[in-house]
């Protein structure tokens, strides 16, 4: 009997890299640490032939200089480059560098959640084109394994909803606002010097990371193209002490929520849209006992509901050199498989092309705080604004202050939309000098 080829003595897979920072070092490092490994595991040896970056001059140990490019044009060019690993992310020069990648033949590993948020039909359709691979795991909850999931798993099954924890610094943050009684920006300063949010943390805590990740997690779940700007997005900012403490009196936490969901159907008179999607990203209040209420610190988590394998939790670190780096390597055997057989994985699937709906559509609860004159018969005006929308209250609480009193509403569910707008007409009516706090309540 032949004995099996050497895969060590077989012509290599050349690699190309974007960017060596904090993932790009991490995953140069472990492919020249672990080269042997990895060259088991494909079947073929992995040869890095270039690093693109700044600047080439900067010292970084245990790698050779020579390997070292500014000119990242030049390097996605080369038509003798198997495999591109971009890490450097934003829109551009990401995705010139991703299409001139792909152009040229090689399969490319990314991390870049803004821009496949934002433009990800266009590095599908060139991948097609090419017949190339486009692989992401990285993109999204660092090392938490649930793109493939969404991808390959459950194909299979038809997913109904996608809930998140995908911002591991505005969990933070929550998380020691609830536990310590922090305030926001006193968790926020903390969350920067230990450098889980960056100078400008704006991206996190505004809602735009968690608000990329759901339009690519949806994208997956539903089979229907979800851009960034199908997201409703809104952030913590204005999440208050007051706030967490009202959570905990109804055995809630505050997380950062993102909810991707496909409603059950059109009209009973088989008239509208059919099955919708709707892809939210926004602050919410959830009971205690639900799974993701237990996720604290900078972790990630990801609650999935499908018809047949039910419900799925996902949970790991969100973020970090290491985490990151470990999804890209993920990507980058199965990339490097597929081009030792000849194959391509999985490319875009939106074959249902589903409506993505507003967030007047979702049905939700709200808890609200309104600061009311402390005078007979505002109960019975605050109950008939509400009436008046079809929006039913569930629970009431009132707190006396100097004159003025504190109501606390829990409503039940109704459309975002019929929500809204009962609040902008208790900010006009008379007695009620403030609404003080609106949040929803999620998770039932």
């Amino acid at each position: 009997m032949t004995p099996p080829s050497d895969p060590g003595s077989l012509p290599p897979l050349r690699v190309a890299v974007l960017g060596c920072g904090t993932v790009g070092g991490e995953v140069v490092r472990l492919l020249l640490a672990q080269a042997d490994d990895f060259t088991a595991r494909i079947g073929r040896p992995l040869e890095l032939v270039g690093i693109a970056v700044r600047r080439a001059g900067k010292e970084r140990p245990g790698i050779d200089p020579a390997l070292f490019t500014t000119d990242a044009q030049t390097l996605v060019s080369r038509t003798d480059i198997d495999l591109v690993i971009e890490v450097i992310g934003g829109i551009e020069p990401a995705r010139t560098l991703i299409l001139t990648a792909l152009a040229s033949g090689a399969s490319v590993v990314t991390a870049n959640k803004a821009l496949l948020a934002e433009d990800g039909a266009t590095l599908y359709d060139a991948a097609e084109r090419a017949g190339a691979d486009l692989y992401y795991e990285a993109a999204v909850a660092g090392a938490i394994p649930i793109v493939r999931p969404l991808r390959e798993s459950l194909v299979g099954d038809e997913v109904t909803a996608v809930i998140g924890i995908l911002n591991g610094t505005t969990n933070f943050i929550l998380d020691k606002m609830d536990t310590e009684g922090a305030g926001f920006a006193e968790a926020l300063a903390d969350a920067q010097e230990l450098g889980y949010a960056e100078a400008d943390p704006t991206a996190d805590v505004e809602g735009f990371d968690a608000a990329a990740k759901a339009a690519i997690l949806s994208s997956l779940a539903f089979h229907s193209r979800v851009g960034i700007g199908d997201v409703h997005r809104e952030g913590i900012t204005e999440v208050t002490a007051a706030d967490i403490a009202s959570a905990r009196e109804m055995g809630c936490v505050v997380k950062l929520l993102a909810i991707c969901q496909l409603s059950d159907g059109g009209r009973p008179d088989g008239t509208g849209p059919g099955r919708t999607v709707s892809v939210r990203v926004h602050p919410a209040m959830i009971p205690r006992s639900h799974p993701l209420a237990g996720v604290g610190g900078a972790y990630n988590a990801v609650f999935v509901e499908s018809r047949f394998a039910g419900r799925l939790m996902f949970y790991g670190p969100g973020a970090g050199g290491s985490p990151t780096a470990s999804a890209v390597l993920g990507d980058l055997v199965t990339v490097a498989r597929n081009r030792v057989r000849g194959a391509s994985g999985p490319g875009e699937s939106s074959y249902a092309q589903r409506v993505v709906t507003g967030i007047g559509d979702v049905v939700t609860r709200y808890h609200l705080s309104l600061a009311v004159a402390d005078v007979a018969g505002v109960l019975a005006t605050i109950a008939h604004c509400f009436a008046e929308h079809g929006v039913s209250i569930q629970t009431v609480r009132q707190q006396g202050r100097e004159g003025d009193a504190q109501l606390v509403i829990v409503t039940h569910r109704a459309t975002d939309a019929a929500l809204s707008a009962t609040v902008d007409a208790l900010r006009r009516l008379d007695v009620v000098s403030e609404v003080t706090s609106v949040m929803r309540v999620e998770g039932e």
